[in-house]
């Protein structure tokens, strides 16, 4: 059983980013209960990702084609409702390209991430359009990251 207060939930998050960054399977998968469920926009290329190892999976084979590095930007968290949201960065430095989107997190009652639910514009970024942000919101003024922090793997 995990922490399930504020700061708790918070600290499983950032865990679970941790072992994103990291590529570490056994990181992400701690942080989840064994029929966790990701969703995805519609139309999103990846799909939606159904069980603990399937986002870890997700995760790594993102971390290896595309050299994805995320960072949390904001966070708020609900300990009573079990339930917390962020506003996230993903820089795809492979391809040069990095998208920003939400996510909404249910938690267990054992305080592990039951279900994500991603909004960000979709289809992801190309090459042929830099990124996906708010127009005229000001990112870097606000001290949004606009790089990838460096990340051990």
């Amino acid at each position: 059983m995990r922490d399930t207060t504020a700061a708790g939930l918070e600290a499983t998050i950032r865990e679970y980013f941790d072992g994103c960054n990291e590529a570490s399977r056994d990181k992400i998968v701690s942080c989840m209960e064994d029929d966790a469920v990701h969703y995805f926009p519609a139309g999103a290329p990846q799909g939606t990702f159904a069980g603990a190892r399937a986002i870890a999976e997700g995760w790594i084979n993102a971390v290896r084609k595309l050299g994805s590095v995320w960072t949390i930007d904001r966070m708020l968290v609900d300990a009573g409702r079990r339930e917390a949201v962020i506003e996230w960065t993903h820089f795809k430095v492979d391809e040069g390209v990095y998208l920003r989107g939400d996510e909404w997190y249910i938690f267990s009652a054992r305080g592990l991430i039951r279900e994500i639910r991603a909004y960000y514009a979709c289809p992801p970024a190309t090459s042929e359009r830099r990124n996906y942000e708010l127009g005229d919101f000001q990112y870097e003024v606000r001290a949004y990251p606009m790089t990838p922090p460096p990340v051990r793997r």
